[in-house]
């Protein structure tokens, strides 16, 4: 058993109080190797951002659960080489898919594990939701739960259907499970394809997709009934065009990616939303900056000199979000 405490890493119950409080975000970053956890801390260290360093199923398997504690660990020191003094870090499992997965992440030092059991009956979401809640907060980890289905594809997690969280269940599922934070269905989705072309509408002037508004009503009826409560958006990435373009350019293809809206994304900030998920739009930056790299020097073959740029990119991109879309700079000295 490793307590996250030993790694220097914080849990989410204070981070999400201030966030409410500050009417900022939280930015909970996906990351699967090194670079990208580099470019995490670089930009919260550099904006004294707090941040969720989150950790899907899939990722934990590509990275290794005994790395992943190591490089958390580091992580801290790393924030604190780079000038952050008290570094406001968590340790997120994204998308736990079994009480056996969270355990172990609680046992192997997470600081905070989410439980998706979203797409059960709500009865059996109740039971397995709380039986994680019940485990963790022995450990003074804080989970996260999830009411209402979000479409799209990101690593295991898939759905073809949306289905937005209903205002009048949240009190009750979470008063029964005890869950310190609910991801709740208002239009977000996995991926970089999170609207078909029939959902939008196109821009005349650059034949871009247009994605249809976030339901902000179920938004309000869920704070409504639970004033204060932490809440959390999925699958926010915005797919910024200029990767998309940028990988298209260089060989790629990506026809037709879109994203969430800034403005819509910053709205959502402001309110209860305290912690916003962003995955696919650092796996474009990453994307493209390599693909630049490869169609510029076909004979480079030295990972640091792909690798190098596709992390500076990433660094730039975290920056943006904490700054521009979620208003969390300044909040963690």
């Amino acid at each position: 058993m490793v307590s996250f405490k030993e790694l220097g890493l914080v849990n989410t119950r204070e981070m999400f109080a201030k966030a409410i409080k500050g009417g900022y975000a939280i930015p909970a970053f996906n990351f699967n190797n090194m670079e990208q956890l580099q470019a995490i801390i670089k930009a919260s260290a550099e904006t004294k951002s707090p941040v969720i360093l989150q950790v899907s199923k899939g990722a934990r398997n590509y990275a290794n659960q005994t790395l992943l504690r190591y490089m958390a660990q580091g992580a801290v020191e790393y924030a604190k080489e780079l000038g952050w003094e008290h570094p406001q870090i968590c340790l997120h499992l994204d998308h736990g898919d079994s009480f056996e997965l969270c355990k172990s992440c609680v046992d192997f030092g997470f600081s905070s594990v989410m439980i998706d059991a979203s797409s059960l009956p709500y009865e059996e979401n109740i039971a397995l939701t709380k039986k994680v809640v019940d485990y963790a907060h022995q450990y003074d980890v804080t989970v996260e739960a999830e009411l209402g289905v979000l479409a799209g594809v990101e690593d295991e997690v898939a759905s073809e259907v949306s289905h937005y969280t209903k205002p009048e269940e949240v009190v009750d599922f979470a008063t029964r499970t005890g869950c310190d934070s609910l991801a709740i269905s208002i239009g977000t989705s996995h991926g970089a394809y999170k609207f078909t072309p029939e959902q939008c509408t196109r821009d005349p002037k650059t034949g871009r997709l247009v994605p249809p508004p976030l339901a902000f009503d179920v938004l309000d009826a869920v704070m409504e009934q639970l004033p204060g409560f932490p809440i959390v958006l999925h699958g926010s990435s915005s797919v910024p065009q200029e990767y998309v373009d940028m990988i298209n350019k260089y060989g790629g293809k990506l026809p037709d990616a879109v994203g969430i809206p800034e403005e819509q994304l910053r709205k959502a900030a402001k309110s209860a939303v305290c912690k916003i998920n962003i995955d696919s739009d650092s796996r474009l930056a990453f994307t493209a900056a390599v693909r630049k790299v490869f169609a510029e020097k076909p004979a480079e073959f030295d990972p640091r000199k792909y690798c190098g740029p596709a992390r500076d990119l990433m660094t730039e991109l975290y920056k943006h979000k904490i700054i521009n879309v979620l208003g969390s700079d300044g909040k963690a000295e």
